[in-house]
């Protein structure tokens, strides 16, 4: 007999289950509905402050523009590219004899002596004043002893390597005759083995090789911090210009900083760059069909789409986005400005409004043209400012100046290495573009939007490097940045990085210091 209640005690935990498990279900359909509303909510805050502000809410960053105008915290590293092991000097007999041409433009060139210097020392060999090849690209035959001091090239070096300005004869068989070098195309970044094992079997064989063309033909990354220091004492020490290009430099630089802190930038808006880069919308007809000419001509096929290269950073600045991102940051129309440049492409109104922002633009040709008093320093600077010798004087005027700016060091060799010499030469101060992260906001100021324009270039400016020692990764060079190798940590006397007693930066530091009239950049 079943007593009173007793089926309703056993049916009601059943039903309580039941019950739980819908409420469970309802309770997580909910919630994912609310994650979704709570995160399309979000979306479109996030949108919507973009477009107006092209920032989140956070404050930009300030940039101090007085502090740029003097050197970056060196964080307590110097200069140094001495050797911090046993660096024997090179025997007396060597395995024969190396040449070199090096192709390309001025700092190609330089990084390909950089590199000649590193084989020859590499494979025990005597190296032969390298060969410039000027015709090819700049229709200039000035040559290695037309730009650089044979003199200290050598002294310099002596050390290091046995130099020779050309092959000396040799008798034989009762007849005076020079030795003819077996020619070689090295692999492009060619590895140490290649110089110990094929070039110096060539070289054994034949008494001397010639190695072109030379351009990028030994490998950049190294394991070894001394072969590294021993390119950094070419690129900085033994390579110095002639007397009247450095005659012509000081000249310049006198001038500018007569009137204080001057800045340089390097505008590469040049048909070469363009071309190559495939930033073509923004030119005429006639002037894209330029371009596309000439990249055809010289550059491999690749479909390149404009609007996309842009927006990756891909394209050099225009003159005005340079003006854009300058103001930006804080300096005003009072700022000094040296160009380096060769010819612009699209003529004067890609200058204009650069020109607007900034009216104090000078290169050498207006220095020149300005100056009322007539000397035989101009005539030179008027005869000698085009070609190799021309970019050497820019090269000049750009390691001494306070600030420097390169618009495109992508592959840009002459931006890179200017970059490496100035930290190399007391971390002077760079203002490098962030290109990547600037174009977004290039291109929504062209489509109307100007709210928070400056704010934004700030930010990203605000987050790039201004000078001081920072690791390499790749694809910087080391001629690009060649820390911590060629640096020491001042006060530390023992291990890697500390300083040896001898510091040949001393030298290049009151050689330079002559040049910029006394100025480092601190006044």
């Amino acid at each position: 007999m079943r007593r009173p209640g007793e089926g309703m005690m056993l049916k009601r935990p059943y039903y309580n289950r039941h019950q739980l498990k819908q409420v469970k279900g309802l309770f997580g359909r909910f919630t994912i509905v609310a994650f979704l509303i709570v995160i399309l909510i979000i979306y479109f805050i996030v949108i919507s402050t973009s477009k107006t502000n092209y920032l989140s809410p956070e404050s930009p960053s300030e940039i101090n523009v007085q502090k740029l105008w003097n050197p970056a915290d060196s964080g307590g590293w110097k200069p140094s590219s001495t050797p911090r092991s046993n660096w024997p000097p090179p025997p007396n007999e060597s395995n024969g004899f190396l040449r070199v041409r090096c192709n390309g433009g001025l700092n190609q060139q330089r990084t390909a002596i950089c590199n000649a210097v590193l084989a020859a020392r590499i494979m025990n060999a005597t190296l032969v004043l390298p060969e410039l090849d000027t015709n090819s690209y700049w229709h200039d035959d000035s040559g290695f002893q037309g730009l650089y001091d044979v003199d200290i090239f050598i002294r310099a070096l002596r050390y290091d390597v046995r130099i020779v300005e050309s092959i000396p004869e040799i008798r034989k068989n009762g007849k005076t005759k020079k030795i003819k070098a077996f020619q070689l195309r090295p692999p492009r970044d060619a590895s140490i083995t290649w110089y110990t094992t094929t070039a110096l079997e060539k070289m054994k064989e034949h008494g001397a090789i010639y190695l072109t063309p030379f351009s990028h033909r030994l490998a950049e990354e190294i394991n070894n911090p001394e072969y590294q220091r021993l390119r950094c004492r070419v690129n900085y020490h033994a390579l110095r210009f002639k007397p009247h290009i450095m005659q012509l430099s000081q000249s310049i630089v006198a001038k500018l900083r007569s009137q204080g802190h001057f800045m340089s930038i390097h505008l590469r808006f040049e048909k070469d760059m363009l071309a190559f880069a495939g930033c073509f919308d923004i030119f005429s007809p006639h002037e894209q069909k330029v371009l596309m000419k000439y990249r055809k001509e010289n550059f491999a096929e690749k479909k390149l789409v404009y609007s996309e290269r842009r927006a990756i950073g891909k394209c050099p600045l225009t003159p005005e986005e340079v003006g854009l991102v300058l103001r930006a940051m804080g300096f005003d129309n009072s700022t000094r400005i040296y160009l380096a440049a060769g010819e612009l492409f699209g003529g004067d109104r890609f200058m204009k409004p650069f020109r607007a922002i900034f009216p104090k633009l000078q290169n050498h040709t207006t220095l020149v043209d300005t100056d009322t008093d007539s000397s035989n320093s101009n005539d030179l600077l008027t005869d000698n400012t085009q070609g190799l010798i021309g970019s050497a004087v820019d090269y000049m005027v750009c390691l001494l100046s306070d600030i420097f700016m390169p618009t495109y060091d992508g592959p840009s060799n002459f931006a890179n290495n200017l970059l490496g010499h100035r930290l190399y030469y007391g971390f002077r101060s760079n203002i490098r573009p962030d290109r990547k992260n600037l174009a977004p906001l290039f291109i929504k100021r062209e489509e109307g939007e100007f709210v928070g324009f400056e704010a934004a270039v700030r930010r990203v400016m605000g987050r790039t490097n201004f000078g001081g020692p920072h690791k390499r990764v790749s694809p910087e060079s080391f001629y690009t940045n060649s820390w911590p190798e060629c640096f020491c940590r001042a006060g530390v006397v023992t291990g890697e990085d500390g300083c040896p007693q001898e510091n040949m930066m001393e030298v290049l530091e009151e050689r330079l210091m002559n040049v910029s009239s006394g100025s480092s950049g601190d006044e």
